[in-house]
């Protein structure tokens, strides 16, 4: 049985919230620390988030619905059924319980690479970050003091393109563009595409970041091959707000990221992708 993985202060909340709950499906990535499980309840279909002993994502997805008296910054989506609702939440315990969104997810489908799926997204998250606007001193620098932290710590990068990368973040241009909501994982492994809605799943990086940061997965993965996806989203976005130097440097900080990440959990293929972002980076940095 698929819940007796949790652990039994988990699974007693979720019998009591839940009784005689079943699991339909285990939709848990392989390389996450959170158990996602679509089950059923008294007739009705969830979405239970359990997260392990070092996660720190269910915390962050209950600051995203503003739970324990918090900005509640999904409130705007979960209005016209763009974004889940929570059922039941204990932080303490890293326990999650979301309703059930109807729709298909568009990774590894023809939706993730279909400009007009990415021109909705653009759309819907736009409407996320136009939310707040706040100017915080030294959280730019503070994002780029993570990626030396990165650095410092077990990785594959190679040391010539290691000291590049460390002039590269030593010599970008100080700046403090605004911070907005941000989802933190916005790609098509998070949108669920029924018939003309695209909706968002999994709050779980959310932060307030400079906006930029929400587009450099797709920058670095889905727009490569189509760039009409990239010129559709930011249609739906209402225009392009990046700056090139910024953008610059958060790419090459989402390229170590992803290096030193994917080398942490073991997965090669993600890996390389973070090491070819890294090529792109440096390539696309001024001399």
């Amino acid at each position: 049985m698929i819940l007796s993985r949790l652990p039994p202060s988990q699974l007693g909340l979720v019998s009591a919230w839940l009784p005689e709950c079943r699991v339909i499906a285990d939709l848990s990535w392989r390389d996450g620390s959170t158990t996602v499980l679509h089950v059923c309840s008294g007739g009705a279909e969830y979405i239970v988030k359990a997260g392990g002993p070092a996660d720190h994502h269910i915390g962050r997805e209950l600051d995203a619905h503003g739970f324990d008296g918090g900005v509640d910054r999904v409130a705007a989506w979960r209005r016209d059924e763009s974004a889940a609702r929570v059922v039941h939440a204990d932080r303490a315990h890293r326990l999650l319980v979301l309703c059930y969104l109807p729709g298909r997810l568009a990774y590894r489908t023809s939706a993730a690479t279909d400009p007009e799926v990415h021109r909705r997204a653009g759309a819907l998250l736009r409407r996320f970050h136009d939310q707040a606007r706040v100017v915080q001193e030294g959280a730019d620098a503070a994002a780029t003091r993570r990626t030396l932290q990165w650095l410092d710590g077990p990785h594959a990068i190679a040391p010539e393109v290691e000291a590049r990368i460390r002039e590269a973040l030593r010599s970008a241009e100080a700046s403090e563009p605004p911070l907005v909501p941000t989802h933190g994982d916005w790609q098509p492994r998070n949108w669920l595409v029924d018939r003309d809605r695209v909706r968002v799943i999994d709050l779980g990086r959310f932060a307030m970041r400079s906006a930029d940061t929400d587009f450099a997965r797709l920058a670095a993965q889905e727009w490569l091959d189509s760039p009409e996806c990239e010129v559709a989203f930011f249609e739906g976005y209402g225009g392009d707000p990046r700056e090139p130097a910024h953008w610059r440097l958060v790419q090459l900080r989402e390229a170590v990221a992803t290096a030193a990440w994917a080398r942490r959990v073991a997965d090669a293929g993600f890996e390389a992708q973070g090491h070819r972002m890294i090529a792109a980076a440096l390539e696309a940095a001024p001399a």
